[in-house]
């Protein structure tokens, strides 16, 4: 008998297991991602869900509880940290398993044993948004959160979800660290003040954040902060955010973000991961900059109080 009845859907997807089978092996590779989606199983039924199916590298779980599904969702992410692939000697560390989360609330129908309804598409579609080790979700699921689970999200803005006429309200869940996006801080670096906003400018077009305006959503959508009129370009395609004094930039593209930062000849590519942005440079959209064809945004990290008068 059907079930109907509304519900936490999480979608769970772990990420670099390519690059695990190529440095690993099939056997010990295929061994790695067994044990972590059995163990995020596990962490699934001890937080009072149900796991309704495994995806590939993935899974989908759903919960009647939505304060359940965040909890899950957070345990999910520390439990990653205590696998650890085993090399055949210590010169080559394997490559990192990173996880992303989705969470939606709503509506859903139970049919043998499968799970259906507007919360299943909606946490899909935030599944393909999320970066490397993010929790997204809507303001559908946190209207059913008490008020100290409610502080744990922030608001990333407003963005078109495949199907949606209308934007969709997405918040990050903010107990993830961004200690784990890519390294980009120039840790070497001289000091220097903590940045205040950017500058971003593209052909005729150059308009200036500032941290308390953020985040910016860069696309194509009309409703972007930072609006590209470029096919090339997906609707949402890259965010910059300020978070601990620094700004971060996170491809949500299914194309890819790259950077060139000034007087640094190498390129770093961003595939739903995150780097700091510091100096200034290129964000090239859909392409590296060095292809001719790429939409290619230069930005300043700005720091207002150096354009203020010394006394």
């Amino acid at each position: 008998m059907d079930s109907t009845r509304e519900r936490a859907i999480l979608f769970a997807d772990l990420r670099g297991s390519t690059a695990l089978y190529l440095k690993l092996g099939n056997t010990e590779a295929a061994t790695v991602i067994t044990h972590s989606l059995a163990m995020l199983g596990q962490i699934v039924a001890r937080a009072g869900g149900r796991v309704v199916k495994t995806l590939g590298d993935g899974l989908m779980a759903a919960f009647d509880d939505a304060e359940r599904a965040v909890e899950a969702a957070a345990s999910l992410h520390d439990s990653l940290e205590r696998i650890v692939p085993v090399n055949e000697g210590p010169k080559e560390k394997a490559p990192a398993i990173k996880l992303k989360v989705a969470l939606a609330w709503g509506e859903t129908v139970e049919v043998a044993g499968d799970c259906f309804g507007d919360a299943v598409n909606v946490a899909a579609r935030l599944l393909d948004l999320a970066g490397d080790n993010e929790t997204l979700t809507t303001g559908v699921l946190l209207r059913e959160l008490p008020s100290d689970q409610q502080e744990r999200f922030r608001s990333i803005d407003k963005l078109y979800l495949r199907g949606r006429k209308d934007p969709v309200p997405v918040l990050r869940m903010e107990s993830l660290r961004f200690g784990d996006t890519v390294a980009t801080m120039a840790l070497d670096s001289p000091e220097t003040d903590m940045p205040d906003g950017i500058r971003l400018m593209w052909l005729s077009t150059e308009r200036v954040f500032s941290t308390g305006s953020m985040p910016v959503v860069i696309g194509r959508s009309p409703q972007a902060s930072f609006c590209i009129g470029d096919s090339r370009v997906s609707r949402s395609h890259a965010r910059i955010e300020s978070h601990s004094g620094h700004l971060y930039l996170s491809d949500l593209s299914y194309n890819g973000t790259h950077v060139r930062f000034d007087g640094d000849d190498q390129v770093l590519t961003l595939r739903r991961g995150t780097c700091t942005l510091h100096g200034s440079g290129v964000i090239s959209l859909g392409a590296p900059p060095n292809d001719p064809t790429s939409t290619q945004i230069r930005f300043d990290v700005l720091s207002f109080s150096d354009t203020l008068p010394q006394y």
